[in-house]
């Protein structure tokens, strides 16, 4: 894509007044009615922290996740037309650690420790992954205008093997799925000549369960490959991404090549549809601030009824104890069949078995706490968490700012009406201009057979208009596109428009333009 079309993606800024007044009352509604139910059952032992506001004001964030050399560095550095502090690019795994690259007014690396410790940055929950995960997270704040709608989360490249998982010191895995659940879109980075799966990446996949909707696949380099190899490596990709990824939807893809310098060895038979897609992939990147209040918003939702489920197990789990004796034994059979608990719960509050957490996951989490030290079913916080989700953020969507309708294609240049005489508007000659509707009465009244009429039946009404035959010829030639000597409704409407046109002084064109043909013609 060339740079100006680049740009121009990421210049619109959206009116911020009206997004912030529903992001403050987002943030209202979790923190009165939503926290108390996550503080009191211990919602941050089994699942995530609590949100903080600096959580919920946070910019969209993009994850770029992949193996390493897929491009996911670079990818960054031709958003943002300029090097990022403290970025690496090279065929081999240059990127150790996890950068947050944001919007800054000048360039600088903020440490992991300090990073988590600002209460203005949205990183707070991430010391629960302790110093040996600080020590490889960063801040790097750049002032390009594509950072002022979105904060990009680069990840260490993924290499086959244990070696790399062990050695970390942290758990890789863990660290994306936070991130996951804050991320606003999460691209899958595959190279077209490195389209294997790792045992790790498998794992970094499968953590993203339940942010399906969020995940883009981008498959980059497309252009060091020729149209023939294309076709096969991204049937190789789709198959192996088939055997990690447990959806029945096919996941978006995006054929991209994303260079900072084009290298002279690439391949041009598929260049326009690369950069077809890439324009794709850059216009979702551009949605990503206009649909964030509506997203934070699904991403409340989703919290509130994960949080609800979350404290009728743990009270349950509570109640079913015993009060004097047996109470270890009573635990071990309440965690041996923890499926059939969720099951009494699920059918004694008539819930969804969709919002209930994965059982061998919770036993895991379950097994560190003493269940007779939980709290007791509070139905006060029930009801306000129902309370938000039946009245409070469905209140809160009708605040929302409308987008800008499309407008007519008349409509699109209010100095067209203040034309020469004798001359036509350019909207004159789109297909939305022509008066269908006043044309219909006129049609049916010929007796149209199978949707036509034929040309001598047409031909008294437009001999109505009164203009000369050689005119009315001219006319005919030119509405009558597909040549066969019968006018249907779009046919005939046309006609009568430039009928129309005459008699308002424009003139016939030689042919007849491609705008004012109907789109089912195409």
């Amino acid at each position: 894509m060339k740079r100006k079309d680049k740009e121009a993606v990421f210049q619109s800024k959206q009116p911020d007044d009206e997004y912030t007044q529903v992001i403050e009352g987002i943030k209202k509604i979790y923190n009165s009615k939503i926290k108390p139910l996550e503080t009191t059952y211990n919602f941050e032992g089994f699942h995530s922290t609590p949100l903080t506001d600096s959580d919920i004001e946070a910019k969209p964030i993009v994850l770029l996740i992949g193996q390493y050399s897929t491009g996911k560095t670079t990818f960054i550095r031709y958003l943002l037309d300029k090097a990022y502090p403290g970025e690496h690019i090279g065929v081999e795994p240059t990127t150790d650690r996890f950068v947050a690259v944001m919007h800054g007014q000048e360039d600088r690396v903020m440490p992991g420790n300090a990073a988590t410790v600002n209460q203005d940055l949205p990183f707070r929950g991430l010391n629960r992954f302790g110093q040996a995960f600080l020590s490889r997270f960063q801040v790097s704040q750049s002032n390009a205008p594509a950072l002022e709608n979105m904060t990009i989360i680069d990840t260490p490249g993924i290499l086959a093997g244990d070696k790399q998982r062990i050695e970390r010191g942290y758990d890789y895995t863990q660290v994306i799925e936070w991130f996951a659940q804050r991320a606003d879109l999460i691209i899958l980075m595959f190279d077209s000549h490195k389209l294997d799966i790792s045992n790790e990446f498998k794992l970094a996949i499968h953590s993203l369960k339940g942010q399906e909707e969020k995940v883009r696949v981008v498959l980059n380099k497309s252009d060091m490959v020729n149209q023939q190899q294309l076709m096969r490596v991204y049937g190789a990709m789709m198959w192996s991404l088939g055997k990690v990824v447990q959806t029945p939807e096919v996941m978006r893809v995006y054929l991209s090549s994303f260079w900072t310098e084009k290298p002279p060895n690439c391949f041009d038979d598929c260049r326009t549809l690369i950069d077809a897609e890439c324009e794709d992939l850059l216009h979702d990147l551009k949605e990503l601030k206009r649909n964030a209040a509506i997203r934070k918003i699904n991403e409340i939702v989703k919290r509130a009824r994960l949080a609800k489920v979350h404290a009728l197990i743990i009270s349950h789990l509570k109640k079913e104890m015993p009060s004097m004796f047996g109470k270890k034994k009573k635990q071990e059979a309440l965690l041996k069949n923890l499926e059939q608990e969720f099951l009494k719960i699920q059918q004694r509050y008539h819930l969804p078995a969709g919002d209930f957490p994965h059982p061998e996951k919770f036993r895991q989490n379950l097994s560190l706490y003493d269940m007779d030290k939980f709290k007791a079913l509070k139905e006060d916080l029930i009801e306000r968490v129902d309370e938000s989700l039946a009245a409070d953020l469905p209140r809160l969507m009708h605040t929302f700012p409308m987008s800008n309708p499309q407008l007519d294609q008349s409509q699109r240049n209010p100095f067209e009406t203040e034309t020469v005489p004798g001359e036509l508007p350019p909207s004159y000659w789109h297909f939305a201009a022509v008066d269908k509707a006043s044309c219909l009465s006129t049609f049916q009244g010929l007796s149209p057979r199978e949707g036509k009429v034929a040309g001598g039946a047409v031909k008294p009404v437009l001999m109505e208009s009164g203009l000369p035959t050689d005119t009315l010829a001219q006319i005919w030639g030119l509405a009558d596109f597909d040549n066969d000597g019968y006018m249907d409704m779009d046919e005939f409407s046309i006609a009568m428009h430039l009928i129309k046109a005459v008699q308002n002084g424009g003139k016939l064109p030689e042919k007849l333009p491609a705008t004012l043909l109907p789109n089912r013609k195409f």
